[in-house]
């Protein structure tokens, strides 16, 4: 892949230095890579000082709101450099996402090669606390500027990186606010995209669940809101009976890759999981009889996030009764909480602590592995292959 250099790169990274503390997305890298779409194809994506990019106000990104993005982490493994979590993953949800929204397809090597570039310039500021990552967020807008109601032709394909520390720096379980006025995603709709307008519209709910004194919304279908379908930017899990229970997937529900990562590795220790339609009267009376033992949100960010209670803005709260359950850990039958044991699992998983029998960890190769110089001045091309 050919790759346009600036030739400020390696003086921003020389001066870069990582904050104490450094928050959660708060601390972005120097430097970016973007991308152009013009003419029916994708330009030579750009290596270049993070900073400030050039649209005009009749850009239809901001008034038709034809947008996608993605949510990825790199992790320290112990001396062997910087892991991907299922990156393949996130360019396949890449490409549903930008079908849903009529935007173009990107290629696999692009949206790969453009990412571990990225990483591996900014390695050495990768945080190597447990928890801690390298979150990534490529992302892709719609750029041609005039105001007619039509598919843009022109897009701009970004992708900026954020050393951050764990989403929740609290260890304080979740209060989840159930909506029941307002509704996330329709059938037929954008739910299962990766888009920016499904965030915005649930950002009201976010204000009315603060100031009633809970941390997440929860989301209903939008026919009877009646069945339980996710978190404002997470997927939910409870645990009923000692079974592992998450909405099904029906087209209005983000498919998140940490959910179907822990389903695997659940199901892989015998742990029964059923995904299935979960409705909120089934949750409320299961919280209420002692079935329902746990309940936790799990997304990229997050992670893993454990669930204390559920309430209404009447301000009625369905208090969980946490209790261990069994489950096959090393050949052997155990109790504990599931919640704790997957997110612990997961996570050894993505920084290296346990083989990886799925083959979920991508190496991004250092440039020195390559046999490509890529520092060259901007108005060169670089070509590589990592």
């Amino acid at each position: 892949m050919k790759l346009k250099i600036d030739d400020r790169i390696e003086e921003v990274l020389k001066s870069f230095k990582l904050p104490d503390p450094i928050g959660f997305g708060t601390t972005l890298a120097p430097i970016m890579i973007t991308c152009d779409f013009k003419e029916g194809q994708w330009g030579v994506p750009s290596l270049l000082p993070y900073g400030p990019i050039q649209l005009n106000p009749t850009a239809k990104v901001f008034h038709y709101g034809q947008e996608i993005f993605e949510g990825m982490k790199a992790y320290r493994v112990s001396k062997k450099g910087p892991y991907l979590f299922r990156p393949l993953e996130n360019f396949k949800r890449f490409n549903l996402s930008a079908k849903r929204m009529a935007m173009p397809y990107i290629s696999e090597e692009i949206f790969m090669e453009t990412i571990k570039i990225l990483i591996d310039k900014v390695s050495p500021f990768i945080p190597d606390q447990s928890g801690d990552s390298l979150y990534i967020r490529p992302f892709m807008i719609s750029t041609e500027d005039h105001l007619g109601i039509a598919p843009s032709k022109e897009f701009k394909f970004i992708v900026v990186a954020s050393p951050s520390a764990s989403y929740f720096q609290q260890a304080k379980p979740l209060s989840v606010f159930i909506e029941r006025e307002y509704v996330r995603a329709v059938e037929g709709g954008t739910g299962q995209a990766k888009t920016g307008g499904n965030y915005a519209s649930g950002l009201v709910s976010s204000i009315k669940a603060e100031r009633l004194g809970y941390s997440q919304t929860l989301w209903l279908d939008a026919e009877k809101k009646e069945i339980c379908e996710e978190m404002s930017g997470m997927n939910l899990f409870i645990v009923k009976n000692g079974n592992l229970v998450t909405p099904a997937l029906t087209g209005t529900i983000l498919e998140g890759i940490t959910r179907s990562s822990l389903i695997r590795i659940a199901r892989d220790h015998n742990i029964e999981v059923q995904e299935r339609s979960l409705s909120l009267k089934e949750l409320i009376q299961g919280i209420k009889d002692g079935q329902i033992t746990e309940a936790f949100a799990c997304g990229t960010a997050v992670i893993l996030k454990s669930i204390a209670s559920f309430g209404e803005e009447d301000g009625t709260v369905y208090k969980i009764q946490s209790k261990e359950s069994e489950y096959n850990y090393q050949g052997k039958r155990v109790r504990g909480q599931i919640g704790a044991f997957l997110k612990e699992v997961l996570l050894n998983l993505q920084e290296g602590q346990l083989e990886d029998p799925y083959g979920w960890r991508v190496k991004v190769p250092s440039s020195v592995d390559t046999d490509h110089k890529i520092i060259k001045n901007y108005d060169q091309e670089a070509s590589l292959n990592c």
